[in-house]
């Protein structure tokens, strides 16, 4: 389990800033440094005595390019999301190309699923579309497995119809809601509005070890885990996107860089928050970096403490996916953060502190961003 934050004395806040400094004069020496040339201003939050704040700015100078790069070997094991496995997945085959004694197998499970693994020590990465649960954290530290949460990129979860539908460009959090709720009485597109079809409603949706479906059901259903079971289900987003195309009735959900590959066999739909009193609001890259989609949400890998102190491979794997997060998460087709973010997370990382790295994206809500 993560530490929690506590009150600290001067003794530690120095010992943080000796940690940045120590911390990088031992990445250089033991494996080749991806930052670029250049220097890096990091400001580190711990609490403060009283449950006060205190924050620590230190300037990391980083030289790359005289090192020779050792030689890293060994294996990686990933479960979780597959909402973040393309992401996972572009790094893992970019990292591998560079180090060729590394093998990073990555599995697709849920997030849910993956957490199972993950709490008993069973895999070394998580992906996750969602934070880690309480009960989820509990279950870690009863085993003794602390991990380290790194943000990685944002997702703006789709909502779509079959191409062919020529009905609905915009539906709202209020029609989505009354569709998967668990009591819904919707069966017809015309329960939903009486000048849509009165033809059956046919729903592709997240599984209940998804991430996705965590995260769903509680920003439009208002519960986690509460959702209407009679629709076809899966924790594989390559499964509904096949039932939405196949299907003319159809609506579904699941992460856009699915709907990216999919976007000449899919209709993708605006969603507006009619809750807050929003507008029709189209999903793209600009929406979701400012949460004003109202499906955006911040995507996540978990990484296992133990693995971390003692696998210098999965040290750098980890380290290469952050300081090239933004590369990759354009590849796939998800929204980076700004790449301030990457740069200082990777600067941290690489000094061995491995706290606070999500409180440098600013969003203040992890499963809605500043929702």
């Amino acid at each position: 389990m993560k530490n929690q934050k506590k009150g600290v004395t001067t003794s530690l806040v120095v010992g943080v800033v000796a940690a940045l400094a120590v911390g990088l004069v031992v990445g250089l020496l033991t494996g080749p440094s991806l930052l670029g040339v250049g220097t890096e201003t990091v400001t580190v939050t711990v609490g403060g005595t009283g449950g006060g704040v205190q924050t620590v700015t230190q300037t990391v100078t980083v030289t790359v390019g005289t090192q020779t790069p050792v030689q890293l070997a060994g294996n990686i094991e990933v479960d979780g999301s597959s909402t973040v496995y393309p992401l996972t997945e572009a790094a893992a085959e970019e990292f591998m190309n560079i180090h060729k004694g590394v093998t990073i197998s990555i599995g697709i499970s849920g997030t849910g699923g993956g957490f199972k693994r993950f709490v008993i020590g069973e895999t070394d990465i998580n992906d996750a579309s969602r934070p880690i649960l309480k009960a989820e954290a509990e279950t870690a530290a009863k085993n003794g497995v602390e991990w380290i949460e790194v943000p990685v990129a944002i997702d703006a979860l789709v909502v779509v119809v079959h191409p062919s539908n020529n009905w609905v460009d915009c539906i709202t959090i209020s029609e989505l809601r009354e569709i998967w709720k668990p009591d819904s009485t919707v069966k017809l597109w015309s329960d939903v509005r009486p000048e849509w079809p009165n033809q059956p409603i046919k729903l592709y949706g997240a599984g209940p070890d998804s991430g996705t479906f965590d995260y769903f059901t509680e920003r439009v259903v208002g519960k986690s885990k509460a959702s209407r079971t009679d629709y076809v289900a899966s924790e594989d987003d390559n499964v509904l996107v096949a039932g939405v195309e196949s299907d003319p009735l159809s609506l579904g959900y699941f992460g856009f860089a699915y709907f990216a590959e999919a976007k000449d066999r899919t209709k993708v739909l605006k969603v507006r928050d009619d809750l807050a009193g929003g507008e029709c609001v189209e999903p793209s890259d600009e929406t979701a970096s400012t949460f004003t989609y109202p499906l955006s949400r911040p995507l996540f890998i978990y990484v296992n403490k133990k693995s971390w102190d003692t696998k210098p491979h999965l040290r750098e794997f980890v380290i290469y996916y952050v300081e090239n997060g933004a590369k990759f998460a354009k590849k796939v087709a998800y929204t980076p953060f700004p790449d301030h973010y990457y740069r200082k997370a990777a600067a941290l990382l690489r000094a061995g502190i491995t706290e606070g790295l999500y409180e440098l994206t600013t969003l203040k809500n992890k499963n809605a961003g500043p929702h």
